[in-house]
């Protein structure tokens, strides 16, 4: 079918384009200049099965904030974009997705109404200079962006590598699941008629 979008921003502190194909096989070619958010959407991108291409420049020489943030508005716009009016698709994912000692759920609700759960573990250690806080902020803006209802659960865990890395392939896997048709539903999943 074809669900695409290019979405572009550019701003003083960072300058970020994005392709997704919501209906691709898993490819990406990410770009970040933080080479662990790479890796995460990488793994995002492949457990979603999204094709994704990400470039963004941003002032990681101060801080990865802005570039993580912004990489998730984008993202944001760009599958709220590809989603377009969201008529017969699932709406709903779940995804259950261990990674050696950890456990992660995550729950996605493409409702257009956009809130963010995020119960991770604060490990109070970082990878490669990523602190784990970072993730909750890119969640929080793509959550935002993409009007999407996101709880993500971390039930146990120790490496934070592995919490980090358990929660982008659920994230993944539920998106995946929300953003499937199903040929049973033929208008929005809501008995309101509109989401």
């Amino acid at each position: 079918m074809g669900r695409r979008a290019a979405v572009e921003r550019k701003t003083t502190e960072t300058n970020v384009k994005i392709i997704v194909d919501l209906d691709g096989s898993g490819q990406a070619d990410i770009h970040t200049g933080i080479p662990f958010f790479d890796h995460m959407l990488t793994l995002f991108s492949a457990h979603g099965l999204f094709d994704l291409s990400i470039r963004a420049e941003g002032d990681i020489d101060v801080d990865y904030h802005h570039t993580v943030e912004d990489v998730g508005l984008v993202l944001g716009d760009a599958f709220r974009e590809a989603l377009g009016d969201r008529r017969g698709i699932q709406r709903y994912g779940h995804a259950v997705t261990p990674m050696d000692e950890t456990l992660s759920s995550v729950a996605v609700d493409l409702s257009n109404r956009p809130y963010l759960v995020y119960n991770v573990l604060q490990t109070g250690k970082g990878v490669s200079g990523f602190d784990i806080y970072l993730a909750k902020e890119f969640f929080r803006a793509f959550s935002n962006r993409s009007g999407m209802n996101l709880h993500i659960n971390v039930s146990y865990g120790e490496n934070e590598h592995h919490i980090l890395e358990s929660v982008f392939k659920a994230a993944g896997r539920a998106l995946d699941e929300a953003s499937t048709f199903d040929p049973r539903i033929k208008d929005v999943r809501s008995t309101k008629g509109a989401l």
